[in-house]
């Protein structure tokens, strides 16, 4: 299986990669399953969460994977946040005090001096 991935790593650097880092993007392989020949992947960076993710999954992972490597039968994108980006967030919300204050109800003004409730 190792040599299945490292197949697909390989189509994914030449073929799809600089096409999505054009955009801020970039695509992870989360597994391959030999069985069911089903490759899931995950879009990272501006890809992510993007309104054209499943699109990009099938037009531009899934054909460029299937065309070089007839062995993969179908690209499933993954929708989860990953472990960074929750880490990420806990650090800032625990340096702004964010989840608290909010969760307290506590007033403050913004900018223009309008309350708002953090």
């Amino acid at each position: 299986m190792a040599e299945m991935i490292e197949r697909i790593e390989k189509v994914l650097e030449q073929d799809v990669r600089p096409s999505l880092l054009s955009h801020e993007g970039n695509v992870q392989i989360v597994s391959y399953e030999e069985k069911s020949k089903i490759l899931r992947v995950r879009l990272t960076g501006q890809c992510s969460g993007c309104p054209s993710a499943q699109l990009t999954t099938e037009e531009v992972i899934e054909k460029a994977v299937k065309e070089k490597i007839p062995e993969v039968e179908q690209v499933l994108l993954v929708h989860e946040v990953s472990s960074e980006l929750l880490d990420m967030a806990r650090k800032i919300l625990s340096r702004s005090g964010g989840s608290d204050d909010r969760a307290a109800g506590k007033k403050s003004a913004g900018r223009d001096g309008a309350p708002f409730i953090r």
